[in-house]
């Protein structure tokens, strides 16, 4: 059902089962997949794809310009997935030029109130940002992570899969897969065992990953680190940290306190 009150471009092309709540504003080169419900007071505006079965609550705004002022008005764009949750007060841009002109989310995410996602930034599948959670442009998240509230990532960082970051945490460097990161600036804790377990991963892969990532890690030479690690290469925990690492450019890692 539309809103007789919902503000919407003529050129938007209206899919009957979708909703639109009082008073929220629908730009013309939006476009949003079939079942997606809006809530009252959303602003949806800029090129931006919105899938199916998708729920955004009241104040959030979505595709408005990036706060990068570098951006010059060019044409760039925001692709968000099926099955997500945008809450109350989330802010989410699209990309810019510079930084390839796309922002793209995957599918299940879960955005909690006010939390923010900025130019550029790729975001996999069943990511949770807990409220208040800021990203900076360029970031990478994988699947299955979760940061909790009042987090701030910096730019060009990525968050490698089924990685947990505590309440609170700066995240200026790269976070290994499953890793366990918190504190004022981010320090690596260990593994994300909970995750892992409830994912089903068997005792025998959580245990290679442990053994692993202290292998890598008791080495202050990162590159000696990841070679002693590379006996356990088979257990596939184990080889996507080694990829991660070895695609590691432009953040440091996240690494243990001494």
């Amino acid at each position: 059902m539309i809103s007789d009150k919902a503000i919407i471009d003529k050129n938007f092309k209206i899919e009957s089962s979708i909703e639109v709540g009082s008073f929220s504003v629908i730009g013309k080169d939006v476009k949003i997949g079939r079942n997606t419900k809006i809530h009252s007071h959303v602003v949806i505006t800029g090129d931006t794809n919105i899938s199916e079965d998708c729920e955004i609550y009241s104040f959030a705004s979505i595709g408005s310009n990036p706060q990068d002022l570098k951006f010059k008005g060019e044409k760039t764009k925001l692709v968000i997935g099926k099955k997500n949750k945008i809450r109350e007060y989330v802010t989410i841009n699209p990309g810019t030029a510079h930084g390839g002109g796309l922002t793209t989310i995957g599918d299940n995410c879960l955005f909690m109130i006010s939390s923010h996602v900025a130019h550029d930034c790729k975001i996999g599948n069943n990511v949770i940002l807990a409220n208040n959670v800021a990203l900076a442009g360029h970031v990478e998240i994988d699947d299955n992570v979760i940061i909790g509230g009042n987090s701030a990532v910096q730019q060009f960082t990525r968050i490698g899969k089924f990685a947990m970051i505590g309440g609170m945490t700066g995240v200026e460097k790269d976070i290994i897969p499953f890793g366990l990161a918190t504190g004022n600036r981010s320090h690596l804790e260990g593994i994300n065992i909970i995750g892992l377990k409830r994912a089903g991963y068997s005792n025998d892969e959580i245990n290679a990953l442990n053994e692993a990532v202290k292998l890598i890690f008791s080495n202050d030479i990162l590159k000696n680190g990841i070679e002693n690690a590379k006996k356990l290469a088979n257990f596939r925990t184990v080889n996507e940290v080694i990829k991660f690492l070895e695609k590691s450019d432009k953040r440091p890692i996240c690494r243990p306190l001494k």
